[in-house]
């Protein structure tokens, strides 16, 4: 059983609807290519936005591509308090009932009524990596990170799909707090 798994830090990002980018960055825009992802087909993009809250502002926001079925935007808890946004922790694409914010985009804005999460801690495989690791869709486990300031996170949700590649995910502040900086890799705890 391979229970070890690369730690990335996904920092605060947008995820946008083709109507969406249409509005914020003009009609026929395709997003730019900046670099690829760890995830298949998952990719950084050169546009970015602002995204604005009742309190405070945070300028050029790294969208991430392709297109979604919803807009959706990831910030850390720090960030969500900047804002002056109670976001609750999802997994992503849980956005019913999320935060609102607004975006600004060099042709346009968008108020989003709904969106805004922290993103739940998770651990991407495909069926072939989960089964390596002994691992189950939906399963939730602790993962152990060894540095400066070894942490165990628990709660850390597993998802599968064929369309994955093992890595798990962490916001700013969990990777902050455990200093997992460069590369880091994690041991599943079960």
């Amino acid at each position: 059983m391979e229970n070890k798994v690369i730690v990335e830090t996904s920092a605060r990002h947008v995820h946008l609807t083709k109507e969406h980018i249409d509005v914020l960055f003009g009609e026929g825009h395709e997003l730019t290519f900046k670099k690829a992802l760890s995830q298949p087909g998952q990719f950084a993009c050169e546009e970015r936005v602002t995204v604005v809250g009742p309190k405070n502002k945070i300028e050029r926001v790294s969208i991430l591509g392709p297109a979604r079925k919803a807009s959706q935007v990831e910030v850390s808890f720090t960030d969500a308090r900047t804002l002056g946004i109670s976001a609750p922790v999802r997994e992503s694409g849980d956005i019913e009932g999320s935060a609102p914010c607004k975006l600004i985009g060099p042709c346009g804005e968008i108020d989003l009524d709904k969106g805004v999460i922290v993103a739940k801690r998770h651990i991407h495989f495909t069926p072939e990596e989960a089964a390596a690791a002994g691992v189950a869709d939906k399963e939730v486990v602790k993962v152990k990170i060894v540095s400066e300031r070894t942490t165990i996170f628990d709660d850390v949700v597993v998802r599968v799909n064929p369309n994955f590649k093992a890595a798990m995910h962490i916001d700013t502040d969990e990777s902050n707090a455990s200093c997992a900086f460069g590369t880091v890799y994690g041991e599943i705890i079960k």
